[in-house]
């Protein structure tokens, strides 16, 4: 059902005036970021650096890709609608500030390619903060395992 309002599409949001605001002021809507997250992680797939890490761990794509739909929906337009621990998920996975620079190219090119300007500064913006704490969550797992004392037995 279309808002009477603007253009956009009503969606689910646990603070729906800072969602329809940031909606209003980016062009992005839930279909835009649907879009976005079936094309970036199409061609993450296909991708020689980090295609093979998610392939060996997604076994499911469909769930994965609509719980990334609610994950960028939350961070993007504030809806609230993901509940999940992305640093856990990420802090030991064999990968490197290259896989993130890497990973944000592939992000960035998505972004301006299904955005709207001002949508995809604002996505690429939060992929970018995303990808520094990430990078940072994988470092210090590294850095704790490689600083552990072996139990002795």
């Amino acid at each position: 059902m279309a808002n009477t309002q603007t253009d956009h599409p009503r969606i689910s949001s646990a603070r729906p005036e800072m969602t329809q605001a940031i909606m209003e002021r980016t062009g992005l809507d839930q279909a835009m970021l649907t879009n976005l997250v079936h094309s970036f992680y199409g061609k993450i797939r296909t991708d020689a650096v980090l295609g093979p890490i998610f392939v060996s761990r997604i076994l499911d794509w469909p769930p994965h890709l609509e719980r990334m739909v609610s994950f960028w929906s939350s961070v993007a337009l504030m809806t609230g609608s993901y509940h999940g621990a992305p640093v856990p998920a990420h802090a030991h996975l064999p990968v490197t500030w290259v896989h993130f620079e890497r990973w944000l190219a592939l992000f960035r090119e998505t972004a301006v390619e299904v955005c709207t300007p001002a949508g995809a500064a604002h996505v690429i913006e939060r992929a970018e903060r995303i990808a520094r704490s990430l990078n940072m969550a994988v470092e210090n797992a590294t850095r704790t395992a490689a600083n552990a004392i072996p139990l002795l037995r």
